[in-house]
């Protein structure tokens, strides 16, 4: 492992789950200072490390530092936002402790309207959004697994919504995680980058969890592979009536990756499994909402989100019992 150099930006990972342990160890790895603020695992990591494993290509054991409350966190110069968006409500407590007076929040969270939240509390000019392309699962107290994929898209975040432009700044935290070996792409435009992320987002994490299956079984049955295409068309309608068009031959792109991926459980699938509330809002409702405003209908969409509610809410129900 390279040693710390502290002319590096440090960080703080704000959600140590399957995506946040997996691109905060990367960084880690490389040698950057990385912060983890952990729900319920601070004391396993703190005693063992935080274990995670790539498949086929490292496993390792990090000694990283793990925090039970962002106060007891040092200022970083990025504070990465891992959380689930349905935890959203704690950020105004602990985004702006983690942060320095020059700080940025980078988001690395599903669905629309995520950056909106982060601005309210810091400021529109200090957030940069991130698009992630990862399969990976937390198998357990400070254990990660990483199956596949891995990319990551930076855009610069907008109060309007129009494209930011590729800044200094976007450019350099691009250069940040290439040097942690991770595929990284830049654009300009979050709003239609959002988007293009529900094109997968929608369909198999909806479908993972309504038919209890992997990407592999949806995909090998004809019945649901054509319904998780016409979802997908109904994201491009969804998208273009938000002035963020989309080429169609995306749809085969995303079905191309699918059919290459390792049979994989869907975040959604997993908190469902683990009686967990659903990310139902940024991923479905607001998605939606932006449709019908805009006087354009997506019924397949909107069957998936009513059957998924039933479900979070029904599970929610059986937990009280």
């Amino acid at each position: 492992m390279a040693d710390k150099d502290t002319s590096k930006p440090t960080f703080a990972v704000l959600g140590t789950g399957a995506l946040g342990g997996y691109y905060g160890a990367c960084l880690h790895r490389a040698g950057y200072e990385v912060h983890f603020l952990c729900h319920t695992d601070g004391p396993h990591i703190r005693e063992h490390g935080l274990r995670v494993e790539s498949e086929g290509r490292w496993a390792e054991t990090l000694r990283v530092p793990a925090y039970d409350d962002a106060r007891d966190m040092p200022a970083v110069d990025v504070a990465m936002v891992t959380l689930k968006t349905t935890d959203n409500h704690v950020l105004p407590t602990i985004l702006p402790p983690v942060m320095k007076s020059n700080g940025v929040a980078l988001v690395l969270q599903n669905g629309l309207g995520v950056e909106e939240q982060v601005a309210e509390i810091v400021g529109a000019d200090r957030v940069i959004g991130g698009l992630c392309f990862l399969c990976s699962n937390k198998i357990g107290p400070g254990h990660i697994k990483h199956l596949d994929y891995g990319k990551l898209v930076f855009a610069e975040f907008t109060a309007d919504g129009t494209p930011g432009g590729i800044t200094p700044r976007l450019e350099r935290a691009a250069t940040v995680f290439a040097d942690a070996g991770l595929p990284i792409e830049t654009t300009d435009h979050l709003r239609r980058a959002r988007w293009m992320k529900l094109v997968w987002n929608i369909p198999y994490n909806g479908l993972s969890v309504i038919l209890q299956a992997t990407t592999d079984r949806i995909m090998n049955t004809p019945a649901t592979r054509e319904l998780a295409q016409q979802l997908m068309r109904e994201v491009l309608d969804l998208a273009e009536a938000d002035g963020c068009r989309i080429p169609v031959a995306f749809i085969d792109d995303m079905m191309r990756a699918t059919d290459r991926m390792e049979p994989y459980k869907t975040s959604m699938m997993l908190d469902h499994k683990r009686g967990r509330p659903l990310e139902i809002e940024s991923m479905y409702s607001l998605p939606l909402t932006v449709g019908r405003t805009r006087g354009m209908a997506a019924p397949r969409i909107e069957a998936l989100e009513k059957l998924l509610q039933y479900l979070a809410t029904n599970t929610r129900r059986s937990g009280d019992k």
